[in-house]
Protein backbone atom coordinates (compact mmCIF):
# COMPACT_ATOMS: atom_id res chain seq x y z
CA UNK A 1 0.00 0.00 0.00
CA UNK A 2 0.93 3.59 -0.24
CA UNK A 3 0.89 5.72 3.09
CA UNK A 4 0.40 9.90 3.00
CA UNK A 5 1.92 10.86 6.66
CA UNK A 6 0.78 13.99 7.37
CA UNK A 7 3.22 15.79 10.75
CA UNK A 8 3.14 19.80 11.87
CA UNK A 9 6.45 20.32 14.29
CA UNK A 10 4.78 21.92 17.00
CA UNK A 11 8.53 22.77 19.20
CA UNK A 12 10.91 20.33 20.56
CA UNK A 13 10.75 18.48 17.09
CA UNK A 14 9.02 15.09 18.77
CA UNK A 15 6.85 14.76 16.36
CA UNK A 16 8.75 14.65 13.42
CA UNK A 17 10.81 12.02 15.76
CA UNK A 18 7.91 9.75 15.86
CA UNK A 19 6.40 10.21 12.49
CA UNK A 20 9.89 9.76 10.99
CA UNK A 21 10.04 6.48 13.09
CA UNK A 22 6.83 5.90 11.69
CA UNK A 23 7.29 5.95 8.45
CA UNK A 24 11.01 4.54 8.09
CA UNK A 25 9.22 1.26 10.26
CA UNK A 26 5.97 1.08 7.33
CA UNK A 27 8.79 1.30 4.14
CA UNK A 28 11.06 -1.23 5.99
CA UNK A 29 8.23 -3.43 5.36
CA UNK A 30 7.53 -2.99 1.97
CA UNK A 31 5.14 0.09 2.13
CA UNK A 32 5.41 3.21 0.49
CA UNK A 33 5.23 6.45 2.14
CA UNK A 34 5.01 10.34 1.71
CA UNK A 35 5.99 11.97 4.63
CA UNK A 36 3.98 15.62 4.59
CA UNK A 37 5.73 17.80 7.04
CA UNK A 38 6.01 21.74 7.79
CA UNK A 39 9.61 21.93 8.82
CA UNK A 40 11.70 19.05 7.92
CA UNK A 41 15.21 20.53 9.23
CA UNK A 42 15.63 18.14 12.00
CA UNK A 43 15.98 15.45 10.01
CA UNK A 44 19.10 16.52 8.75
CA UNK A 45 20.18 14.66 11.71
CA UNK A 46 17.99 12.04 13.11
CA UNK A 47 17.64 10.80 9.70
CA UNK A 48 20.81 12.22 7.12
CA UNK A 49 20.73 9.11 4.76
CA UNK A 50 16.76 8.92 4.05
CA UNK A 51 15.42 5.68 4.31
CA UNK A 52 14.25 3.97 1.18
CA UNK A 53 10.71 4.15 0.57
CA UNK A 54 10.28 7.33 2.09
CA UNK A 55 9.59 10.48 0.27
CA UNK A 56 9.35 13.75 2.35
CA UNK A 57 7.41 16.56 0.87
CA UNK A 58 6.89 19.98 1.70
CA UNK A 59 3.31 20.14 3.83
CA UNK A 60 2.49 23.58 1.65
CA UNK A 61 2.67 21.18 -1.55
CA UNK A 62 0.26 18.62 -0.36
CA UNK A 63 -3.02 20.77 -1.74
CA UNK A 64 -2.48 19.59 -5.04
CA UNK A 65 -1.62 15.67 -4.20
CA UNK A 66 -3.48 12.87 -4.77
CA UNK A 67 -4.16 10.89 -1.78
CA UNK A 68 -2.66 7.27 -0.93
CA UNK A 69 -4.74 4.33 0.04
CA UNK A 70 -3.78 4.92 3.76
CA UNK A 71 -3.83 8.97 5.18
CA UNK A 72 -2.28 9.18 8.69
CA UNK A 73 -2.63 12.88 10.64
CA UNK A 74 -0.45 12.70 12.77
CA UNK A 75 -1.57 14.15 16.38
CA UNK A 76 -4.30 15.90 15.17
CA UNK A 77 -2.31 17.86 12.97
CA UNK A 78 -5.59 19.00 10.38
CA UNK A 79 -5.08 18.20 7.21
CA UNK A 80 -5.07 20.84 4.25
CA UNK A 81 -8.62 20.94 3.23
CA UNK A 82 -7.70 20.84 0.19
CA UNK A 83 -6.21 17.60 0.66
CA UNK A 84 -9.22 16.25 2.30
CA UNK A 85 -11.71 17.55 -0.36
CA UNK A 86 -9.72 15.14 -2.90
CA UNK A 87 -9.54 12.51 -0.51
CA UNK A 88 -13.65 12.76 -0.40
CA UNK A 89 -13.95 12.96 -4.19
CA UNK A 90 -11.21 9.98 -4.75
CA UNK A 91 -13.53 6.74 -6.35
CA UNK A 92 -11.91 4.76 -3.67
CA UNK A 93 -11.24 6.98 -0.81
CA UNK A 94 -8.41 6.44 1.54
CA UNK A 95 -8.42 5.12 4.99
CA UNK A 96 -8.23 8.09 6.82
CA UNK A 97 -6.29 7.38 10.46
CA UNK A 98 -6.10 10.20 13.33
CA UNK A 99 -2.83 8.92 15.11
CA UNK A 100 -3.06 10.52 18.96
CA UNK A 101 -0.45 11.05 21.65
CA UNK A 102 0.99 8.40 23.73
CA UNK A 103 -1.09 7.90 26.82
CA UNK A 104 -1.12 5.11 29.87
CA UNK A 105 -4.27 6.70 30.91
CA UNK A 106 -7.75 4.42 30.39
CA UNK A 107 -9.21 6.74 28.10
CA UNK A 108 -6.87 5.12 25.47
CA UNK A 109 -8.25 1.64 25.86
CA UNK A 110 -11.90 3.32 25.25
CA UNK A 111 -11.17 5.25 22.16
CA UNK A 112 -8.66 3.11 20.23
CA UNK A 113 -10.18 2.20 16.80
CA UNK A 114 -13.37 4.45 17.38
CA UNK A 115 -14.84 5.89 14.44
CA UNK A 116 -15.49 9.59 13.80
CA UNK A 117 -17.86 10.34 11.00
CA UNK A 118 -17.63 13.39 8.87
CA UNK A 119 -21.20 14.91 8.49
CA UNK A 120 -20.14 18.31 7.37
CA UNK A 121 -16.90 20.04 5.70
CA UNK A 122 -14.57 19.10 2.78
CA UNK A 123 -14.24 15.76 4.09
CA UNK A 124 -18.21 14.85 4.35
CA UNK A 125 -18.87 11.36 4.09
CA UNK A 126 -15.68 9.89 4.94
CA UNK A 127 -14.66 8.47 8.39
CA UNK A 128 -11.73 8.74 10.66
CA UNK A 129 -10.71 6.62 12.57
CA UNK A 130 -9.15 7.46 16.33
CA UNK A 131 -5.70 5.21 16.70
CA UNK A 132 -4.12 5.16 20.01
CA UNK A 133 -0.59 3.75 20.86
CA UNK A 134 -0.46 2.23 24.20
CA UNK A 135 0.83 0.14 26.46
CA UNK A 136 -1.90 -3.27 26.24
CA UNK A 137 -3.81 -5.66 24.21
CA UNK A 138 -6.44 -3.26 23.86
CA UNK A 139 -4.29 -0.26 22.25
CA UNK A 140 -2.44 0.27 19.42
CA UNK A 141 1.04 -0.62 20.52
CA UNK A 142 4.47 1.10 20.38
CA UNK A 143 6.72 1.81 17.01
CA UNK A 144 8.81 -1.00 17.27
CA UNK A 145 10.88 -1.95 14.08
CA UNK A 146 10.99 -6.11 12.96
CA UNK A 147 14.59 -6.95 14.36
CA UNK A 148 14.96 -4.35 16.76
CA UNK A 149 15.89 -6.88 19.62
CA UNK A 150 18.29 -8.82 17.53
CA UNK A 151 20.15 -5.50 17.01
CA UNK A 152 20.23 -4.68 20.48
CA UNK A 153 21.11 -8.63 21.37
CA UNK A 154 24.05 -8.48 18.74
CA UNK A 155 25.44 -4.51 20.14
CA UNK A 156 29.07 -4.09 20.87
CA UNK A 157 28.89 -1.66 23.40
CA UNK A 158 32.62 -1.38 23.69
CA UNK A 159 32.94 -1.07 20.21
CA UNK A 160 30.29 2.07 20.39
CA UNK A 161 32.07 4.03 22.79
CA UNK A 162 35.43 3.86 20.96
CA UNK A 163 33.59 4.71 18.10
CA UNK A 164 31.69 8.04 19.39
CA UNK A 165 34.89 8.77 21.83
CA UNK A 166 33.17 8.27 24.64
CA UNK A 167 35.86 6.81 27.52
CA UNK A 168 34.38 5.94 30.62
CA UNK A 169 36.59 4.79 33.62
CA UNK A 170 36.77 1.47 35.07
CA UNK A 171 33.64 1.51 37.62
CA UNK A 172 32.25 4.66 36.15
CA UNK A 173 28.28 4.33 35.42
CA UNK A 174 27.03 6.59 32.70
CA UNK A 175 24.26 8.49 32.52
CA UNK A 176 22.38 10.49 29.52
CA UNK A 177 20.62 13.27 29.98
CA UNK A 178 17.76 14.08 27.21
CA UNK A 179 15.45 17.04 28.72
CA UNK A 180 13.86 19.97 28.24
CA UNK A 181 14.57 23.17 30.80
CA UNK A 182 14.19 21.69 34.40
CA UNK A 183 15.01 23.71 37.42
CA UNK A 184 15.74 19.60 39.03
CA UNK A 185 19.02 19.74 37.23
CA UNK A 186 21.36 20.50 40.21
CA UNK A 187 19.42 18.55 42.66
CA UNK A 188 19.77 15.49 39.70
CA UNK A 189 24.10 16.31 39.86
CA UNK A 190 23.70 16.41 43.49
CA UNK A 191 21.54 12.65 43.42
CA UNK A 192 24.18 11.10 41.12
CA UNK A 193 27.57 12.14 43.67
CA UNK A 194 27.08 9.39 45.45
CA UNK A 195 28.80 6.94 42.71
CA UNK A 196 31.48 7.78 40.09
CA UNK A 197 29.50 8.93 37.18
CA UNK A 198 30.02 10.08 33.06
CA UNK A 199 26.99 12.17 32.59
CA UNK A 200 26.35 12.90 29.08
CA UNK A 201 24.74 15.64 27.47
CA UNK A 202 22.66 15.78 24.80
CA UNK A 203 22.72 19.47 22.64
CA UNK A 204 19.86 20.45 24.42
CA UNK A 205 20.75 20.44 27.61
CA UNK A 206 22.44 23.26 29.30
CA UNK A 207 26.37 22.43 30.67
CA UNK A 208 25.56 21.82 34.47
CA UNK A 209 27.45 24.07 37.46
CA UNK A 210 28.73 23.22 40.51
CA UNK A 211 29.97 19.35 39.66
CA UNK A 212 30.55 17.45 42.79
CA UNK A 213 33.98 16.28 42.29
CA UNK A 214 32.44 12.26 41.75
CA UNK A 215 30.45 13.64 38.29
CA UNK A 216 31.76 14.30 35.32
CA UNK A 217 29.92 15.47 32.06
CA UNK A 218 30.44 15.44 28.11
CA UNK A 219 28.57 16.89 25.50
CA UNK A 220 27.18 14.52 22.46
CA UNK A 221 26.60 16.13 18.86
CA UNK A 222 23.39 15.71 17.85
CA UNK A 223 22.27 12.04 17.04
CA UNK A 224 20.49 10.00 14.21
CA UNK A 225 17.90 8.18 15.50
CA UNK A 226 19.50 4.95 15.44
CA UNK A 227 22.74 6.28 17.12
CA UNK A 228 20.15 7.52 19.77
CA UNK A 229 19.00 3.91 20.24
CA UNK A 230 22.63 2.76 20.79
CA UNK A 231 23.52 5.72 22.95
CA UNK A 232 20.77 4.48 25.40
CA UNK A 233 21.40 0.56 24.96
CA UNK A 234 25.06 1.92 26.62
CA UNK A 235 23.94 3.72 29.46
CA UNK A 236 23.41 2.57 32.67
CA UNK A 237 20.43 5.17 33.35
CA UNK A 238 19.20 7.50 31.10
CA UNK A 239 16.49 10.37 31.61
CA UNK A 240 14.46 10.78 28.44
CA UNK A 241 11.73 13.48 27.30
CA UNK A 242 8.67 12.89 25.04
CA UNK A 243 7.28 10.09 23.47
CA UNK A 244 10.03 9.24 21.19
CA UNK A 245 13.10 8.87 23.62
CA UNK A 246 10.87 7.47 26.09
CA UNK A 247 9.64 4.66 23.83
CA UNK A 248 12.74 3.89 22.81
CA UNK A 249 14.43 3.95 26.68
CA UNK A 250 11.71 1.18 27.21
CA UNK A 251 13.28 -0.95 24.20
CA UNK A 252 16.56 -0.46 25.92
CA UNK A 253 15.84 -2.36 28.88
CA UNK A 254 17.74 0.02 30.66
CA UNK A 255 16.73 2.34 33.92
CA UNK A 256 15.48 5.20 32.91
CA UNK A 257 13.18 8.46 33.87
CA UNK A 258 10.83 9.89 32.04
CA UNK A 259 10.26 13.74 31.79
CA UNK A 260 6.74 14.50 29.63
CA UNK A 261 5.98 17.79 27.83
CA UNK A 262 4.36 20.25 31.11
CA UNK A 263 1.22 21.70 30.73
CA UNK A 264 -0.19 24.58 32.43
CA UNK A 265 -2.83 22.90 33.71
CA UNK A 266 -0.92 20.03 34.93
CA UNK A 267 -2.55 17.10 32.94
CA UNK A 268 0.81 15.97 32.73
CA UNK A 269 1.05 15.06 36.17
CA UNK A 270 -2.08 11.86 35.42
CA UNK A 271 -0.22 11.11 32.35
CA UNK A 272 2.90 10.41 34.48
CA UNK A 273 0.94 8.69 37.36
CA UNK A 274 -0.98 6.24 35.05
CA UNK A 275 2.20 5.33 33.57
CA UNK A 276 3.67 4.38 37.10
CA UNK A 277 0.26 2.72 37.78
CA UNK A 278 1.22 0.12 34.91
CA UNK A 279 4.49 0.08 35.30
CA UNK A 280 6.61 -2.62 37.51
CA UNK A 281 7.10 -1.23 41.37
CA UNK A 282 10.55 0.39 41.60
CA UNK A 283 10.82 1.92 45.43
CA UNK A 284 11.40 5.29 44.73
CA UNK A 285 10.44 5.69 41.46
CA UNK A 286 7.37 7.21 41.31
CA UNK A 287 8.97 10.38 43.80
CA UNK A 288 12.14 10.94 41.42
CA UNK A 289 9.45 10.89 38.46
CA UNK A 290 7.87 13.16 40.37
CA UNK A 291 10.38 15.38 41.62
CA UNK A 292 11.96 15.57 37.98
CA UNK A 293 8.08 16.48 36.23
CA UNK A 294 8.18 19.41 39.01
CA UNK A 295 5.52 17.82 40.40
CA UNK A 296 7.44 17.37 43.65
CA UNK A 297 10.96 17.73 45.30
CA UNK A 298 13.42 15.60 43.81
CA UNK A 299 14.75 12.75 46.21
CA UNK A 300 18.39 12.55 47.67
CA UNK A 301 19.11 9.50 46.26
CA UNK A 302 18.41 7.27 43.33
CA UNK A 303 16.63 4.08 43.10
CA UNK A 304 19.46 0.96 43.23
CA UNK A 305 20.01 0.42 39.62
CA UNK A 306 20.35 -3.07 40.06
CA UNK A 307 16.65 -4.17 40.83
CA UNK A 308 15.51 -1.23 38.95
CA UNK A 309 17.08 -3.07 36.05
CA UNK A 310 15.08 -6.39 36.57
CA UNK A 311 11.94 -4.45 36.52
CA UNK A 312 12.58 -2.80 33.86
CA UNK A 313 13.78 -5.62 31.61
CA UNK A 314 10.41 -7.20 32.66
CA UNK A 315 8.50 -4.46 31.32
CA UNK A 316 10.70 -4.74 28.08
CA UNK A 317 8.96 -8.40 27.90
CA UNK A 318 5.53 -7.55 28.60
CA UNK A 319 5.83 -4.70 25.65
CA UNK A 320 7.28 -7.46 23.45
CA UNK A 321 4.28 -9.37 23.46
CA UNK A 322 2.19 -7.38 22.04
CA UNK A 323 1.90 -6.38 18.65
CA UNK A 324 3.53 -3.33 17.70
CA UNK A 325 2.21 -0.07 16.23
CA UNK A 326 3.52 -1.12 13.03
CA UNK A 327 1.77 -3.83 12.26
CA UNK A 328 -1.57 -2.84 13.73
CA UNK A 329 -1.37 -0.01 11.60
CA UNK A 330 -1.14 -2.30 8.60
CA UNK A 331 -4.10 -4.57 9.85
CA UNK A 332 -6.13 -1.86 10.40
CA UNK A 333 -5.59 -0.51 7.03
CA UNK A 334 -5.97 -3.58 5.37
CA UNK A 335 -9.03 -4.23 7.15
CA UNK A 336 -10.73 -1.27 6.05
CA UNK A 337 -10.07 -0.87 2.60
Amino acid sequence: MQWDVFCRVVDNFGDIGVCWRLAADLASRGERVRLWVDDASALAWMAPAGAPGVWVHPWAEAGTASPCDVVIEAFGCELPPTFVQRMAQAPRPPVWINLEYLSAEAYVERSHRLPSPQLSGPGRGLTKWFFYPGFTQATGGLIREPGLMQQRQGFDRLAWLRQHQITPIEGERMVSLFSYTNPAHPALVQALADAPTLLLLTPSVAQPTHLPASVRTQRLPYLSQPEYDRLLWSCDLNLVRGEDSFVRAQWAGRPFVWQIYPQHDLAHADKLNAFLDRFPPVPGLRELCLGWNGLADLPERLPPLPAWEIQCLAWREELLAQPDLGTQLLGFATESR
